[in-house]
């Protein structure tokens, strides 16, 4: 999953770093947060190898306005829409990148986020979550969610959801990723590990109120 909503300041992402192969959780280093010259951020859920393509897609369009030197850079607008214009391409042609995207940024004073299927499918909104995120996540953005929230509400917020998706989501990692946008530009965290507690009756019980099940 990875979630972002907008704040005071800017824009604000977070995302685990759990990286699985079936039902296994084979990878739990990996970044599914980049950024996108100056003032985007990207952040994948799906198909690690496909989001690697996209970025690499990316990197072009950045290394294109470095060379030309003209002091211009693409804004998360227009990178949002290239990427809906890329992953409705590939759903033409039947071979789809297998991702859900949301892009965030902030350039002349105004934050952006938006959404992007893999059938280009895309949406702009206040707050965004994909995967387990859009079912589990987007109920407590909904209501606890504020347009002048501080930075440090907007990562408590965002804190909270990946939690619950911890709990709930056995394809979820606690090892998280954090990254903002505002008027001084991006920055993505180092993954750190985000506090839990399952004293909790409902897993503290046996399933079934067994013994040696194999429950909580």
């Amino acid at each position: 999953t990875v979630g972002d909503i907008k704040y005071r300041d800017g824009v604000m992402l977070a995302a685990d770093t759990l990286c699985s192969y079936g039902t296994l959780a084979m990878f739990k280093d990996a970044k599914r947060l980049t950024t996108v010259g100056d003032n985007t951020l990207v952040g994948a859920g799906g198909e690690y190898s496909d989001f690697q393509k996209i970025q690499h897609m990316l990197e072009d369009i950045t290394g294109d306005d470095r060379n030309y030197d003209d002091g211009y850079n693409h804004s998360p607008s227009e990178i949002y829409h290239y990427l809906r214009a890329v992953m409705y391409q590939r759903r033409n042609k039947m071979n789809p990148l297998w991702n859900n995207l949301l892009i965030g940024g902030f350039k002349d004073g105004e934050a952006f986020l938006g959404s992007v299927d893999m059938i280009g499918t895309a949406f702009t909104d206040d707050f965004l979550a994909t995967g387990f995120g859009a079912h589990l996540a987007l109920p407590i953005l909904r209501k606890r969610w504020q347009p002048d929230m501080e930075e440090g509400e907007a990562r408590e917020l965002l804190e909270d959801c990946l939690r619950v998706l911890f709990y709930r989501d056995c394809r979820a990692l606690n090892k998280v990723q954090v990254a903002k946008a505002t008027a001084e530009g991006t920055i993505v965290s180092d993954p750190y590990t985000i506090s839990t507690n399952w004293s909790s009756a409902s897993f503290m019980q046996n399933a079934g109120n067994l013994q040696g099940d194999g429950g909580w």
